[in-house]
């Protein structure tokens, strides 16, 4: 263990007690989000509202431009944008990249781990999303926001390390993340006034026993996906065979077979798509 891990996890641990400020959301994105849910916002509101941010925008021209929509003639502007991607999808992406821009990238180092973080966070939101569209039941843009919310303590713990703070090797973050991503990932969507349900499945994410319906729900998606990426990660990983976790006993034939690797294979099949979708958010 390195004799900088002490250091490492005061700093965290500052964050959970309130000593360091943590990240608010542009007061754009609630903006957004709320005229996205009023049955009165015209999309010519929406339009003006998302051109105040530029970096938003193109990054919807990006998302709604991509092989996910298959248009022979790509979109022309900002409301051909919304007409084609709908209200959910534009939520998710407005999300998105507030949560991304709120960590701003310091030193290389910080840099590095960072990327590393994002990537893995859009790769298992994009799975997530496309286990949803497969199974059925819970809308692919919930679960791709749900996913990539459930991560959002992660983001946290590297801000501790956005001054001259030399950024943690990646066994010791994760080590970190192991024992505060949940609480601070809690802590930050309640101050972003996020709806309850993205909350519990923040609190519920990595619960392999947790079920409270018989039914599939959003953090069952979730909790596939981590499993998945885990096992695909460390093959040593300390978890319970994926057949004996309480979101996979829910899969209906045949959305519960598994590939020769130990994987699901609704997962594994859809690997270009999943590629697609993470794309788009990078």
């Amino acid at each position: 263990m390195s004799s900088d891990y002490a250091v490492y996890r005061q700093l965290v641990t500052q964050l959970l007690n309130g000593e360091v400020v943590l990240p608010s959301l542009p007061s754009l994105t609630f903006e957004i989000r709320s005229a996205i849910n009023s049955p009165k916002t015209s999309i010519s509101q929406l339009v003006q509202l998302i051109s105040l941010d530029p970096a938003l925008s193109a990054l919807l021209v990006k998302q709604a431009s991509s092989a996910l929509y298959r248009q022979a003639r790509a979109p022309q502007n900002l409301r051909d944008v919304i007409s084609l991607i709908g209200m959910k999808q534009l939520g998710v992406v407005t999300m998105a990249h507030s949560v991304k821009s709120l960590f701003t990238l310091y030193s290389p180092a910080y840099k590095k781990l960072f990327l590393e973080v994002w990537e893995r966070m859009v790769l298992k939101a994009a799975t997530c999303s496309v286990l949803a569209k497969r199974v059925g039941r819970i809308a692919p843009e919930h679960a791709l926001l749900a996913c990539l919310l459930s991560e959002v303590g992660s983001l946290v713990i590297l801000s501790a390390f956005r001054t001259d703070v030399t950024p943690p090797s990646s066994d010791e973050y994760f080590r970190l993340c192991r024992q505060y991503s949940q609480s601070l990932g809690v802590m930050l969507l309640k101050r972003w006034e996020v709806e309850e349900e993205y909350i519990e499945v923040v609190r519920q994410t990595g619960a392999w026993d947790y079920c409270n319906s018989q039914w599939l729900e959003t953090v069952d998606l979730v909790n596939l996906t981590l499993h998945q990426a885990i096992t695909g990660r460390d093959k040593n990983a300390q978890l319970p065979p994926i057949t004996e976790i309480a979101a996979y006993q829910k899969l209906q034939p045949p959305f519960n077979q598994l590939d020769v690797l130990g994987r699901l294979r609704v997962i594994a099949d859809s690997q270009f798509e999943i590629t697609e979708i993470a794309s788009t958010l990078r």
